[in-house]
């Protein structure tokens, strides 16, 4: 089939084989690639009831049928495995370059099962699958270790194309349940833990390089599209936007509408938010814009710190995932130290928005005297050596690297803990913006924002964000546009731009298939179906999909909260408009 390579790599780590194995054409027209492919391949591979951490868990990376060509927002690749964080279903997707240097190695997707008896580092390219030692690499920091490999590649092939890589820092290695995958120093394929996985498996690092290349549908359409698309971008606000602010913009809004996460959840804005809003950061530190591979967008910051006790420190952000999680959960109320955990956390490979939680967490638990460490909100050196205590599992480290279920069952704060599912949500309050609510609780991975990106249609006044009945139709249709987005494996900040006519148009230009708004939605649904499929395998209940009792009883700012009718309402909407039961579950199971 156009669009794909019809094949997926299968390597066992126990053994140290490697397989090629074929893809039917009628299983990519039903799924297509990325999140529908790589479900499939868990459904398949994936025993029932597998432990997270186990060689038998399954670890796969896939990438879409638009990466490696002229679509802008294609450069990047999604991580599939079951989620030690959790316990079910986890996707996590990351930007930057290296989307297209696993496409240059020739398949759909890499699967990895199994587990090194010694550390290792695995390198994928036209030469076939190399294993190599990775014992002077375990410890090392993710900074360290992509330079180590990237290095090892460029001097063993001096003459051929460059590499990308992506690797885990100490927090993987030592089975942190919230640890990431990093690639290109900044990037991270962040959430739900895949970066405890691969240390499970003994896995350091993972290689790619090639020169394969996707054999398209249609050349003309997808280079007319991409210049069309370019054009739109110059004059786009929403571009121009991100452009000029990235995602700190969202500080602002956030305070605005009362709905960024404070003191651990307990109010909604920030008394000091100027002092961590985009515009601080710009202020404070030498920013420039910073694009992933194929984007005009440029959402990144390139920031360093010009003065103070870090000056100097670059990375990229911080987000404002990042921003919320420890500026306002923690009350850090300084951009640059807000910047100064975020590197923490980018060197250790852990994911920045459990971190904060944690955090705060672990100081709600101090102040009611749960825990004999002394932690305050807004102790900038008391987080970062907290940071560290997670990741090498020293004192009360050891029981937040199992996550906060296991942090909230061992403290006795089990009512006071913010998760779903065992995730922790992201900065956008749903005793505010109700749809987030249903995003959270309805998330195949846990509390996500970006399985439909809700809030942008609630802070836009596409939809009012307190109605209740009737959202969930129109939140199905977003989930659906982006669960394609998904499996064809785009960046998310393209949601307004690529429409259904648009998608429709790339999968004519990518893969040759026509389809329509009704077609499209169907392969959506069935990803939809078979995702939901893995997590009822997985023992999930309909109390799963239930948001923290926190937010249907303690209200914020002018006595917001979701009640527990309102969610019964999006949930049974939410169900019937999937085609589901009562209880959440997909028909013949």
């Amino acid at each position: 089939m156009k669009g794909f390579f019809n094949k997926y790599l299968v390597i066992d780590l126990t053994a140290r084989t490697s397989e090629t194995v074929p893809l039917e054409d009628s299983l990519l027209k039903h799924y297509l690639g990325g999140k529908g492919l790589a479900t499939k391949l868990l459904l398949e591979h994936n025993p029932k009831g597998v432990d997270p951490l186990s060689p038998e868990n399954c670890l796969i990376f896939a990438a879409g049928p638009v990466s490696g060509t002229a679509i802008w927002g294609s450069c990047r690749y999604g991580v599939f495995t079951k989620s030690p964080q959790t316990g079910f279903y986890s996707e996590s997707y990351s930007g930057g370059t290296v989307g297209d240097y696993i496409t240059r190695t020739g398949y759909d997707a890499i699967l990895f099962k199994g587990q090194s008896r010694e550390p290792v580092w695995v390198e994928i390219g036209d030469e076939g699958v190399k294993l190599h030692p990775a014992s002077e690499l375990w410890g090392l920091d993710t900074y360290t270790t992509e330079d180590r490999v990237k290095e090892g590649i460029s001097s063993a092939y001096p003459s051929r194309p460059k590499s990308g890589a992506v690797v885990i820092g100490p927090a993987g290695e030592n089975l942190v349940s919230f640890s990431c995958i990093e690639n290109d120093k900044w990037r991270s394929a962040g959430r739900t833990g895949v970066g405890a996985v691969m240390g499970s498996k003994r896995l350091k690092a993972i290689a790619f390089w090639g020169r394969q290349k996707r054999e398209v549908a249609h050349s003309g359409i997808i280079k007319e599209f991409a210049h069309e698309t370019a054009e739109r971008g110059r004059r786009d606000p929403g571009v121009k936007a991100y452009n000029t602010m990235g995602t700190p913009m969202l500080v602002k809004i956030m305070n605005q509408v009362g709905g960024f996460p404070t003191r651990y959840w307990h109010k909604g804005s920030f008394e000091r938010w100027e002092k961590i809003s985009a515009e601080a950061l710009h202020q404070r530190c030498d920013v420039r814009p910073h694009a992933c591979l194929k984007c005009f967008i440029a959402c990144g910051r390139l920031s360093t710190v010009k003065q103070g006790r870090h000056k100097g420190l670059k990375i990229e952000g911080p987000e404002y995932e990042t921003i919320y999680a420890f500026g306002g959960l923690c009350e850090v109320d300084q951009i640059e130290e807000i910047m100064y955990l975020n590197d923490i956390c980018d060197r250790l490979g852990m994911d920045t928005i459990s971190a904060g939680n944690l955090a705060a967490f672990a100081i709600e638990a101090a102040k009611k005297g749960k825990i004999s460490d002394r932690l305050e909100y807004g102790d900038v050196d008391g987080i970062a050596r907290l940071l560290e205590h997670i990741a090498y599992r020293r004192g009360i480290g050891e029981v937040l690297a199992g996550g906060i279920k296991r942090a909230a069952k061992e403290w006795a704060m089990e009512e006071e803990a913010v998760h779903v599912k065992g995730l922790e949500p992201a900065g956008y309050d749903p005793r505010v913006l109700k749809g987030m609510g249903l995003a959270y609780g309805t998330a195949d991975r846990g509390a996500c924002h970006l399985r439909a990106t809700f809030y942008k249609p609630e802070l836009s006044g596409l939809i009012d964000p307190e109605q209740i009945r009737g959202k969930a139709q129109v939140f199905v249709e977003w989930e659906d546009r982006l669960t394609i987005f998904d499996s064809l494996i785009l960046c998310r900040f393209f949601r307004d731009m690529y429409q259904w006519g648009e998608l429709a148009t790339i999968l004519k230009g990518t893969v040759g298939l026509e389809l329509d708004k009704i077609g499209m939605r169907a392969i959506a649904a069935r990803v939809a179906d078979a995702t939901r499929l893995f997590n009822l395998r997985e023992g999930l209940r309909p109390e799963d999909d239930r948001l923290p009792s926190r937010f249907y009883k303690e209200a914020i700012g002018p006595g917001k909260i979701i009640s527990e009718q309102d969610m019964q309402v999006l949930l049974k909407e939410y169900y019937e408009a999937r085609g589901w039961d009562s209880q959440g579950r997909v028909p013949g199971i």
